[in-house]
């Protein structure tokens, strides 16, 4: 929309024929806007919809400038049209046309009358709409409309934005959510039952309020750009539907790791048992080494081996039934809890078989020790040797005797190895030959 020249001495014909080609293009380039804006799509949505808050009260003052600038351009056509009768009158135009053209392009030529405006209720650059009229000139008038064409595009596109951004969103994001609900019930994760049931119930009730808020007033979803005027300057604002869309997929990885559950449950479940037999007969292994030990072995102490926890049994039977009702939201943690356990367990039972056999596997390094230093002074020439013989037998019996007192065989062996070492390191006198021995070879 432009502006034509400013008020000043009469206008020559040139500058007449120029000011009508230039109101023209201006009357037609109005016009243009003022349909497209009464064609947009936003505005038809406008008025169609139930508004509230902001919106409504904005919808308000456009609803009532859009009016009033259809009145200002049927005044700007009078005015234009008049000029154009006066400019047609002759070839060459008098002084008295080229004076009342002057006035007409250039001075307050151009009445409206209050009423209008009044009615219109909108602002107007008179400040005022109780007069009975107002005298405009042409571009002030043209200024006029530019000011209420801005502020009503922009209320028209800034509502059209948001309704073409947030609802089509907010169902795609709503129908993910109804596949969501209906693969959270077939796993059991249900409102009251499982926090993740309570989530999707949460989400689907601040998504019904979204929409029907996003629909009713769309400006209160609207960020401004930051030193922007231009109609339409800024972005919908979605921290709400952000916020629910992660929600969203929080629930989904909650309920994707049940199915994962309710795939590997039976494996998971084999593998428990499998775990905990391995601990109880682990534990009945070291409860029955721990009475041998007792018979075999004196003077030392065995620790006490505990039976296998019952509630451990007790716990993997409900997982069982948790499988058996389809429970997935339930057995998930439980069996994240009985896999840990059992694996503790396990190394209990370990440890207790490992803590009863000692005194065995002492007993065993002690005849190991004894048979292999009697292989040694074998080796050496003196398995006859009546002292070591003496010796070796002393602490054979205490080893291979029940009880064996442990501490007692260990001397016992400790001095056969001395004995040993004393003999082994003691120089012998090689071994004297007879006659046949001193010939020579060749002999």
């Amino acid at each position: 929309m432009g502006v034509t020249g400013p008020p000043g001495p009469v206008m020559d014909r040139d500058e007449v024929d120029r000011a009508l080609a230039r109101l023209g293009a201006e009357h037609e380039a109005i016009e243009t806007s003022l349909l497209a804006l009464q064609d947009h799509a936003g505005r038809r949505l406008l008025e169609g919809a139930e508004l509230t808050g902001t919106t409504k009260e904005r919808w308000a003052t456009t609803e009532a400038s859009i009016t009033l600038l259809w009145a200002y351009f049927d005044a700007y056509t009078d005015a234009f049209h008049a000029a154009q009768s006066i400019r047609s009158r002759r070839r060459w135009s008098n002084r008295e046309d080229l004076v009342e053209l002057t006035e007409l392009l250039r001075g307050e030529s151009v009445t409206v009358a209050g009423s209008t405006t009044a009615t219109a209720n909108a602002p107007t650059l008179t400040g005022s709409s109780s007069k009975l009229s107002h005298q405009f000139s042409l571009s002030a008038l043209v200024d006029e409309m530019n000011d209420l064409y801005a502020t009503s595009l922009d209320m028209v596109v800034t509502s059209d934005a948001v309704w073409s951004a947030l609802p089509a969103r907010i169902d795609l994001l709503a129908a993910e959510l109804q596949r969501t609900r209906q693969l959270a019930h077939s796993v059991g994760v249900r409102p009251g039952e499982h926090p993740a049931g309570d989530d999707l119930e949460r989400i689907t009730t601040t998504l019904t309020e979204l929409r029907e808020r996003v629909i009713s007033d769309p400006l209160a979803f609207w960020i401004r750009a930051q030193g922007s005027s231009a109609p339409g300057g800024g972005r919908p604002d979605t921290t709400v539907y952000d916020r629910e869309a992660r929600a969203l997929e929080e629930v989904r990885r909650e309920i994707d790791a049940v199915l994962t559950v309710r795939q590997d449950a039976e494996a998971r479940l084999v593998k428990l048992r499998d775990v905990l037999s391995r601990a109880d007969r682990t534990l009945a292994e070291a409860r029955t080494a721990r009475g041998e030990v007792l018979a075999k072995i004196a003077a030392t102490e065995v620790p006490v081996v505990s039976g296998p926890p019952t509630v451990l049994q007790e716990q993997l039977s409900t997982a069982a039934e948790y499988r058996r009702h389809a429970q997935w939201h339930r057995l998930s943690p439980l069996l994240e809890s009985l896999e840990q356990k059992a694996e503790d367990e396990l190394l209990r039972a370990r440890e207790s078989l490992t803590a009863v056999t000692q005194p065995l596997a002492v007993r065993a390094e002690l005849r190991g020790r004894l048979d292999a230093y009697k292989a040694k002074v074998a080796r050496h020439g003196l398995a006859e040797d009546p002292f070591l013989i003496e010796r070796y037998d002393a602490a054979r019996r205490m080893l291979w005797s029940a009880p064996c007192d442990l501490r007692v065989a260990e001397q016992a062996v400790l001095r056969y190895q001395h004995a040993a070492a004393e003999q082994l390191s003691t120089p012998r006198p090689p071994p004297q030959g007879g006659p046949e021995d001193q010939r020579g070879p060749g002999a």
